[in-house]
């Protein structure tokens, strides 16, 4: 009884440290837990704010999309198009509110991943099926997230993205069904201005990351790039999940504090612009510096379709001849190389309210073509006007033609210096390879010589040797012998 005694004293002696062990464990688990508390985040509560609010609501203006964005009539839902080939190509909105300072953020809702029936030897060719990317730009920015320098933005994957640039994963991956809030902070008195952050069902996903310096003074308006994703956005007043800190939403923000986009006045008609040019008389030059002076005009062409798939991430094959005019696609992608988008492009163009300007070089001056062409507007409501561009060109368009010649000639003489260049280079370096190897050679011959001579001696040496004892005498090898030896 005394040994079971003493078994058992034992034993509880020994669980006793065990149970100790355990606890430390999990109460250093549970200090570890993602779920910090109010005070170790790292944003304030905002302040109470009694200034002017701004008038209306934030969204997103028709011109600030592309043309396969479907907006619904009510529950602030964005969904891309994704019939003839859209469904290769990227979505972008920009909202008509801009931040200059303070704190404000927005969220979205991934609704739904559209699944599309592809080839899967498409997909090489198209990357990633789903796409969305969520940040601030400037308002000159592509409306594609990811062209430029005028961009920061967050993507699915959880990675940071500076303008073009992919810079790091600093944050877990969201989608379906996550609500995903970012927060750009520019207000002066908080020791996180001039950062962004990102928020995923209401828990912080990654630190503040630090605006990049191009963006610093910059009015920022919520902006969103997407594939084949359905999205429900929010601009407030109320959040749909709260964070760890009350924080404004962008509709809440200080009239003081934002820029807001006015929408178009009411009763104005958007138009629709067909310009008539000879071909190859500078046509899509003037093309380029009319979209510098007249942004928000959308241009309906093929090349546009080329530029809008290239932004897209799907590169055309090589040698494929093209024109401005009526390029040949090429890219390996049957939706896209049948011409249907330009198809469905066509289809949706007169239902949305934005500028447009139609080139199709040798339709527009084409008298049957050109008036198909402007019927399939009728029924638009849009002002349809043709634009003709004959005789002596203005001034500006002189310079402008000049400039882009000096440009070509000067792009094309450095390329030439380049080859040149590469070719001394290359020529150099064969040279020196050359002299390297006829060097060794000598020595390697040299070396061979002197084994040689080496053997030629030794032979003569021993046969000394051999005559000497056959006379019975003793031979004595010579002075210059040694040495050889």
């Amino acid at each position: 009884e005394e040994e079971e005694k003493d078994k058992e004293e034992e034993a509880e002696e020994a669980v006793a440290p065990m149970e100790e062990e355990e606890q430390n464990e999990e109460e250093a688990a549970k200090a570890l837990q993602p779920e910090a508390r109010k005070d170790d985040e790292a944003e304030e509560d905002s302040p109470e704010d009694k200034s002017p609010k701004i008038k209306g609501c934030v969204t997103f203006l028709t011109k600030d999309t592309t043309m396969n964005v479907m907006p619904s009539s009510y529950g602030n839902i964005l969904v891309p198009l994704t019939d003839g080939g859209l469904q290769y190509l990227l979505a972008g909105a920009r909202a008509s509110v801009g931040v200059k300072s303070g704190r404000y953020m927005y969220e979205v809702k991934v609704i739904e991943n559209t699944s599309t029936a592809e080839d899967p030897q498409v997909k090489l060719k198209v990357g990633s099926r789903h796409v969305l990317k969520l940040g601030f730009s400037m308002d000159t920015a592509s409306l594609l997230v990811g062209e430029g320098d005028q961009a920061v933005c967050f993507d699915s994957e959880g990675t940071l993205w500076i303008g073009k640039e992919q810079k790091k994963t600093v944050a877990k991956k969201f989608g379906s069904g996550d609500i995903v809030a970012v927060l750009l902070n520019l207000d002066a008195s908080s020791a996180n201005c001039l950062t962004v952050s990102l928020f995923v069902n209401g828990k912080r996903a990654c630190m503040p990351q630090a605006l990049p310096e191009n963006l610093v003074g910059k009015t920022l308006f919520p902006c969103m790039t997407f594939k084949n994703v359905s999205v429900h956005y929010n601009f407030g007043p109320e959040q749909i999940e709260p964070l760890p800190f009350t924080c404004r939403m962008l509709q809440t923000a200080s009239a003081a504090d934002v820029l807001v986009k006015a929408a178009p006045a009411a009763g104005t008609k958007p138009e629709v612009l067909f310009p008539v040019f000879l071909p190859d008389e500078g046509t899509f030059d003037w093309l380029d510096m009319f979209l510098e002076k007249n942004p928000g005009h959308t241009e309906l062409s093929d090349r546009a379709i080329l530029q809008w798939a290239a932004q897209s991430g799907i590169v055309k094959a090589r040698g494929v001849k093209s024109s401005n005019d009526k390029p040949e696609f090429g890219f390996g992608v049957t939706a896209l190389d049948n011409h249907s988008i330009k198809r469905v492009l066509q289809a949706i163009a007169p239902l949305q309210e934005r500028d447009y300007i139609v080139m199709e070089v040798k339709s527009n001056i084409i008298t049957d073509e050109r008036k198909e062409l402007v019927s399939k507007w009728a029924s638009s409501g849009l002002k349809r006007r043709a634009q003709v561009m004959m005789g002596e060109p203005p001034a500006a368009f002189k310079k402008r033609s000049q400039e882009l010649a000096l440009k070509e000639k000067q792009e094309q003489s450095d390329l030439e210096f380049k080859v040149k260049l590469a070719e001394t280079k290359k020529k150099k370096e064969l040279e020196k390879k050359q002299k390297k190897l006829e060097k060794e050679k000598a020595k390697a011959l040299k070396k061979q010589q002197k084994a040689q001579e080496a053997i030629k001696n030794k032979l003569e040496i021993e046969k000394k040797k051999k005559e000497a004892a056959a006379k019975g005498e003793e031979y004595v090898e010579e002075e210059e012998e040694k040495k050889e030896e």
